[in-house]
């Protein structure tokens, strides 16, 4: 299998009050790109680490973390946020969508980051926008959108610099039935269409069966499903 992810022997350690929890315990990954891979497991198993490291939100504490052959180990911070810019793209829960501001121009934000101009950041943002069906929708604030369709526009901000891996960190956690198979189908189009890897963590037992890939994690070490 040519790896896209790759992790070495991967350690992280949490300490409160002189306590040590550990969470990450020399883990081993390697995953394949343009694939849907979700990722499940009990709370406070290391879900949300490794996904915060995959990120480069954090750092570990040992081992290496490869992403298309780049290792993130020991980078300096400028160089991580190149990364976070340039490869990837990331789903919140939450949305993370600024409230003054229209569909269209949370999308565009991205390109805003890195250095594009404002015309052809609105016109990728539109094209973005169009991907997830929410052309109808574009000069609308967050407070006129509907939890799915705040969801849809953060997929639109996740793929519009045309990243190599997205990150959705329970994307699907807010919304109902219906537009959570929105969400799922927009993830299956961006493997299958625009040849994005999106690994994906949730709670939901249906949803942590659907990817390419399935795994679960457990006393901070990944096991096939």
């Amino acid at each position: 299998m040519n790896s896209f992810i790759e992790i070495r022997n991967l350690n992280k350690t949490y300490r409160l009050d002189e306590v040590n929890f550990p969470v990450l315990k020399n883990l081993n990954l390697t995953l394949p790109q343009k694939k849907l891979i979700t990722l499940m497991g009990p709370s406070g198993s290391g879900k949300s680490t490794l996904l915060n490291i995959l990120s480069a939100i954090e750092t570990s504490d040992s081992g290496e973390v490869y992403v298309d052959g780049d290792n993130l180990t020991g980078k300096t911070e400028k160089q991580l946020t190149l990364y976070r810019r340039e490869k990837i793209g990331i789903v919140f829960q939450f949305f993370h969508l600024l409230s003054y501001l229209s569909a269209l121009e949370n999308t565009a934000l991205p390109l805003y980051l890195n250095g594009h101009s404002k015309k052809e950041a609105l016109h990728k943002a539109e094209e973005a926008l169009k991907t997830v069906g929410l052309e109808h929708r574009m000069k609308f604030t967050p407070k006129e959108l509907s939890g799915g369709e705040k969801q849809r526009v953060a997929v639109a901000r996740a793929i519009v610099h045309k990243p190599k891996l997205i990150l959705a960190d329970e994307p699907t956690g807010n919304l109902d039935s219906t537009a959570s198979d929105q969400i799922i189908k927009l993830f299956r189009n961006c493997v299958n269409d625009l040849g994005i890897t999106v690994f994906m963590v949730t709670h939901n037992p249906e949803i942590g069966t659907i990817g390419d890939i399935n795994l679960h994690i457990l006393d901070g070490q990944i096991r096939n499903k």
